[in-house]
């Protein structure tokens, strides 16, 4: 099965579910869906920094400081959340992500609006990211990451998550 046939929930502006529908569909008609953004350190307190691969629905070849992606039909945010991250980091045996926040988050007609769950977990183990998702990779120390985010072309929606994340941390 592809990406865009891949069957997500399709959501109304108070998160609630409304019908289902292929991803492909979903961005076509831009429905609002759901999607999880899990920030990785390492034990050294680094972030998970990588450049997505060209072949990417969304934002291909662009730099994220967040593994994730959409949460399926009838799955729930924090079980996509460990999934998402199990899979791009290619690890088994993560400790749960922590759930931040979520907000609504809408791309300007790229691919509609979709729900951001926002988590964070450490991630102690060796990773060997998933290649059809990720290009490079890197843990960055934060000072690195604020240097890059001026440099490097990121998500937006992903760097929305970013700086409501510094925002709700204080900085």
């Amino acid at each position: 099965m592809s990406a865009s046939d891949e069957v997500l929930d399709v959501v109304d502006e108070h998160d609630r579910v409304v019908g289902r529908a292929p991803r492909g569909e979903v961005y076509a008609r831009g429905l609002i869906h759901r999607c999880t953004f899990i920030q990785v350190r390492d034990g050294e307190g680094r972030v998970f920094v990588h450049r997505r691969t060209p072949t990417k629905l969304v934002y291909p070849s662009l730099y994220d400081m967040f593994v994730g992606g959409v949460v399926g039909a009838g799955e729930s945010y924090d079980a996509a959340a460990l999934r998402e991250a199990e899979e791009e980091l290619g690890v088994s045996g993560l400790p749960r992500p922590v759930p931040l926040f979520r907000f609504l988050y809408d791309s300007g007609g790229v691919a509609g609006k979709w729900w951001s769950a926002v988590y964070e977990v450490r991630c102690e183990l060796p990773v060997r990211p998933q290649v059809e998702e990720v290009a490079w990779h890197a843990f960055l120390p934060e000072e690195e990451l604020t240097a890059r985010l001026a440099e490097w072309e990121w998500v937006p929606d992903g760097r929305a998550a970013y700086e409501r994340l510094l925002a709700r941390r204080g900085r």
